[in-house]
């Protein structure tokens, strides 16, 4: 018979009580949480041995829903426990089930000694609609004697009142590597802008254990009631180590739109198993109600009188980006007119105040081609500053000045203008996070004279032995009603760790038509063997000299206006023929291939049509398709490179045959010939062959499509 279990939540403290759920969590006289451990269910196996199980979650992925729970074998006898001799269901209360499988980490775990305990953790995928409540851990023991080989021990049926969110004031017990470490929040700060909620959360990790341990690189999201999750930044993850008995604080940080509601919101976190490629959840909490940082300024509007009239200005956004071996300290200002007449715009400089001590210059950005406020108008500006990357500070103050050139000073300031302080704006240390851009959604620039809109069309990885260049294409659209330059970028590659890969962007020389679209070939050297899991491309602006880089010899000194692409799968099917092989915003077609060999020459012929994707400008520097022929009995091998920049040049009707390079059109027995004397003589030994196509980026290489043909036969 088959025995469903209650949960309960059990709190390890030194008289251990049973709370019901949802009651309140119970806290030390020092108002510090209780970490709360959650054992849901037990299901006796042998004797006092038993099965327990430790903790469930759903987590929303690509393809619906992940659902992973973990189990905890409690070997209470005086034998060794195989767990080869069991195993773990997950089904649902409707009937379905859904095929469970051990993470790999937990693979090998199959024996558990006399008076000891294993914990394994399963993961399933589960459909779009299925909550937590929905599920049933079904226990089994193989038995060859049942006519269907197996025996039932036991089921937990996850209660309709169950949740898995620890609530805000408690703790939740985590185990990294064997160690349980307990995590709590201790700070929750919010504010807003225009179009952004600015949350911070501040977690507190505690190594509850013997030994010291390295935190993971775990993914934290703000998770919404309607199961919207927005991720969050961490900063103090990176190569984090926790020492027993003591603890660190790390900050999470991110942008959710103001159109959210800012209420029941959670904090989910996540672990990256590299193995499967999927994110499984770790723990969830509940945060508290949110609150406006006092003291901070972002989101509110403040005026000031200058020669010309009154201004209103509003700080949008602080943000410290990576640069080299320093940081960029940028503020997004919004300056406005309020007034019926046109404005001039003032001439703004500024400077941040770090902990009311240490000055840090910085210079104007303005980003729009206007020169003045209409009723009712706005313009973006930027200040930019740059510090040292270790530099930490709790309070940074933001100085706006308004320069008069015209008033003679000994105390001089841009280029011998006197600075006058006319605004301050002032905020702690919560920057705000870089704006994150999901998975096939697009950034908008609507600065006047350069509106275009930005997304990422793909990825790709090319490699060598020693290394792999990662690169990302970035598809430009001109918003504009006129032909415009696509703006100078700059960009890094980021891990969810923080660790950062300056990266170089292929620039598009040519004006880009009106709803005409450029690709912007990003890329970076990356380790061979390290992960590109979960990777973002934070793209800003470029600046020169306190301008928007503009021209072929500028060279950046900082950039503004940062967003960050969440970056899509990367597409690594390998065609089994060589139809249709992208080469965005290329395609070829290549058939009809054959072989020959004739007067002590090889040679290799074949049809091709290659296409391109109208009003679609690239810079195709670097790149080559490259051909690979490889005979399968070792007799032959050779590559072909042909230069992306010569496709644009269409056929002509009187050179098409003779021309050796491939072109835009199509093309009718196109020749490879390469001299082989020795070759005729191992005719009898030639066997089937392999062409290959390879987009080779900067003598690195991706496999698009290979197709086996016979020798001395066409192929269709």
């Amino acid at each position: 018979m088959n025995i469903k279990f209650r949960f309960k939540y059990l709190a390890t403290i030194a008289l251990s009580a049973t709370l019901a759920l949802g009651a309140i969590t119970p806290v030390w006289a020092d108002g510090s949480p209780i970490v709360i451990s959650l054992a849901v269910g037990k299901v006796p196996i042998t004797g006092s041995s038993y099965f327990e199980l430790k903790q469930i979650h759903v987590l929303p992925n690509q393809s619906g829903n992940l659902a992973t729970f973990t189990i905890t074998i409690h070997n209470e006898g005086s034998s060794e426990l195989q767990f080869i001799d069991y195993w773990a269901r997950l089904n649902s209360k409707s009937g379905n089930l859904f095929t469970a499988r051990l993470l790999p980490a937990d693979k090998d775990k199959n024996r558990v000694a006399p008076g000891s305990t294993t914990d394994l953790t399963f993961y399933a995928t589960v459909n779009p609609s299925t909550k937590l409540q929905d599920l049933v851990v079904q226990f089994i023991k193989w038995d060859f004697g049942q006519s269907n080989f197996e025996r039932v021990l036991g089921e937990i049926a996850v209660p309709d009142d169950y949740t898995d969110v620890t609530p805000p004031d408690g703790a939740a017990a985590i185990s990294v590597g064997g160690v349980q470490v307990n995590a709590s929040i201790k700070k929750f700060v919010s504010n807003k802008n225009e179009k952004y909620h600015v949350p911070n959360v501040y977690v507190t990790l505690e190594n509850a254990g013997s030994q010291t341990v390295a935190i993971p690189a775990y993914l934290f999201s703000i998770r919404t009631p309607e199961g919207l999750l927005y991720p969050l930044e961490a900063k103090g993850l990176k190569e984090l180590k926790i020492n027993p008995k003591e603890s660190k604080e790390i900050q999470l940080s991110g942008s959710i739109p103001v159109t959210i509601a800012a209420d029941s919101w959670q904090l989910s976190v996540a672990e990256t198993i590299s193995d499967l490629k999927l994110n499984v959840s770790v723990a969830n909490f509940g945060l508290p109600a949110v609150t406006s940082q006092e003291g901070g300024s972002i989101g509110k509007e403040y005026s000031f009188t200058s020669k010309s009239g009154v201004y209103t200005t509003q700080l949008g956004g602080l943000y410290r980006l990576p640069w080299e071996d320093q940081d960029i300290l940028t503020a997004d200002l919004t300056l406005s007119n309020k007034v019926e007449e046109s404005l001039p715009i003032p001439k703004l400089s500024g400077y941040f105040l770090l902990d009311d001590a240490v000055k840090i210059d910085a210079k104007l950005i303005q980003t729009a081609k206007v020169i003045g406020l209409g009723a009712g108008a706005s313009v973006n500006l930027q200040i930019a500053g740059k510090v040292p990357y270790t530099y930490e500070f709790s309070h940074v103050k933001l100085v706006l000045q308004e320069n008069d050139a015209e008033a003679p000073t000994s105390e001089t300031d841009n280029g011998g203008a006197t600075a006058t302080d006319v605004l301050e704006f002032s905020t702690q240390s919560e920057l705000q996070a870089i704006p994150f851009i999901g998975l096939g959604q697009s950034y908008s620039v609507n600065d006047v004279g350069r509106k275009a809109k930005y997304v990422i069309h793909s990825v790709s990885t090319y490699e060598d032995k020693t290394n792999i260049m990662y690169s990302a294409m970035v598809e430009v659209t001109n918003l504009e009603k006129r032909f415009t330059n696509v703006s100078k970028l700059f960009a890094n590659f980021r891990s969810p760790d923080g660790t950062v890969f300056p990266a170089s962007v292929a620039e598009v020389k040519n004006k880009i038509s009106p709803s005409g679209k450029a690709l912007l070939n990003v890329w970076a050297s990356v380790p061979r063997g390290y992960s590109t899991s979960n990777m973002n491309l934070l793209l800003g602006e470029a600046v020169t000299e306190g301008k928007l880089s503009e021209g072929e010899k500028a060279v950046a000194d900082s950039y503004v206006n940062p967003v960050a692409y969440w970056l899509p799968a990367e597409k690594t099917n390998v065609a089994t023929t060589l139809k249709n092989v992208e080469l965005f915003p290329y395609t070829i077609t290549v058939d009809k291939i054959g072989t020959k060999i004739e007067d002590k020459v090889f040679t290799l012929k074949f049809n091709y049509e290659l296409t391109k994707e109208k009003l679609t400008e690239i810079n195709t520097e670097g790149h080559n398709l490259l051909l690979v022929f490889e005979d399968g009995g070792g007799m032959k091998r050779f590559e072909k490179k042909f230069d992306f920049k010569d496709f644009d040049v269409i056929n002509g009707d009187s050179t098409a045959d003779e021309d050796t390079k491939i072109r835009l059109g199509k093309r009718e027995n196109f020749q490879i010939t390469i001299p082989d004397p020795g070759l005729i003589y191992n005719t009898k030994f030639l066997e089937k062959y392999t062409l290959s196509i390879y987009d080779e980026f900067q003598g690195q290489r991706k496999l698009l499509a290979s197709q086996k043909a016979d020798w001395f036969i066409t192929t269709d």
